[in-house]
């Protein structure tokens, strides 16, 4: 176990917001040994019937509990009506600090009957970070984070174990996607799922799923991709363009929530030189989505297939652009030099695992500064 430091400012910052915090995300990526990190709280785990029964009367409960300790709430969409809760807790006991963990985005469950607007704040806790991973092994062991992966127990084992990851995919469907969502269809669901994984990365095309997977229509993989987004299995990032017909306007990126499941899926037992760039950039996807709102951030490509890997929107005319590169010397610029052409406010950045200190380099008569994805902010 190691501290994540990162997210515990970034809880502690949200309290300063809202008196209630919703954590969610895939399940073991380390929500409850987050939770416990916190000083001077009360655990509560919402899967065990005492303590289903003593939430059965939430204003009795929280009338009880003392204000300078943190109520913990964890795997909350457990309980029969766990909306109903954190909205007496919100309205009647606003001093009271709560941390409710979940697997799956809080508003769009079945089980909660009200998204608690302006009541909750967000935090989306993402496998570990390879800025996380570095302090942890070192800023030389990014093979190990991109086939291992960042969720806590697959990283920190001696080797990848196919086991871990397919109990985990069975997992994930019996008690996210089948419990919380309905989905019945248990092939047809995990055949999608396991395809996306291959493609992760990639633009999505709904048609070529239907008709590479006869198993499921086109709407009900639309459906099916919602269910994991909601459950954050799945991202997709939207393509950032002013509405020239030379530039992509529809079709998102679909990435996968981890490394490490795309390394499975793919049958790597190693990483080679031409996987690397692919999954370093999840990895400062992962650390974008921890320093900005999912809103302001796209990718970029033309009809002539000229892309950017990332777009982040600062202002209505400032636009930054990023390039996911390992080794900056091989970073080609015609990319981020045709969008530059059409969208000329804004700083260039290179993503590099390696850069110690953030540096600047001339490449197509445009300046970049090259650093690590933590430096973006």
């Amino acid at each position: 176990m190691f501290q994540r430091s990162l997210w515990l400012d970034k809880i502690k910052q949200a309290w300063k917001r809202r008196s209630i915090v919703w954590l969610s995300g895939v399940r073991r990526v380390g929500k409850t040994t987050l939770a416990n990190m916190l000083p001077d709280a009360v655990y509560m785990n919402c899967d065990l019937p005492s303590v289903m029964r003593s939430l059965e009367d939430p204003e009795l409960f929280l009338s009880g509990q003392p204000t300078d300790k943190v109520l913990i709430l964890d795997e909350v969409h457990r309980l029969d009506d766990p909306s109903g809760l954190l909205k007496i807790a919100a309205d009647l006991f606003p001093g009271l600090r709560i941390l409710a963990t979940g697997s799956s985005t809080l508003a769009a469950t079945r089980k909660f009957r009200d998204s608690l607007t302006g009541r909750k704040q967000a935090v989306h806790l993402s496998p570990v970070l390879w800025e996380e991973s570095s302090e942890l092994f070192g800023i030389n062991n990014l093979n190990r984070r991109l086939l291992h992966g960042g969720l806590p127990e697959a990283l920190l084992a001696h080797r990848k174990e196919p086991e871990f990851f397919n109990e985990w995919i069975d997992s994930f469907f019996a008690r996210d996607i089948q419990e919380l969502f309905g989905v019945r269809n248990r092939q047809g669901f995990l055949t999608l799922f396991r395809l996306l994984l291959r493609q992760s990365g990639g633009q999505l095309d709904y048609t070529n799923l239907a008709k590479r997977i006869e198993l499921i229509s086109r709407p009900t993989i639309i459906s099916y991709l919602e269910a994991m987004q909601i459950a954050h299995a799945m991202h997709l990032v939207r393509p950032f363009h002013s509405g020239s017909q030379r530039e992509i306007v529809a079709r998102p990126k679909c990435y996968a929530f981890d490394t490490g499941f795309v390394s499975f899926e793919k049958g790597w037992d190693t990483i080679r030189d031409d996987d690397r760039g692919l999954l370093w950039e999840h990895l400062v996807l992962d650390t974008l989505r921890f320093l900005y709102a999912d809103d302001d951030l796209f990718y970029w490509r033309d009809k002539s297939h000229r892309e950017v890997d990332f777009i982040i929107r600062r202002s209505r005319k400032q636009v930054d652009a990023i390039e996911c590169k390992i080794n900056p010397d091989r970073l080609h610029a015609a990319g981020i030099q045709a969008f530059r052409q059409r969208y000329p406010e804004g700083e260039n950045f290179v993503a590099a695992p390696l850069a110690r200190k953030p540096y600047q380099i001339r490449r197509k008569g445009l300046l970049f500064t090259v650093c690590t994805p933590r430096d973006l902010a």
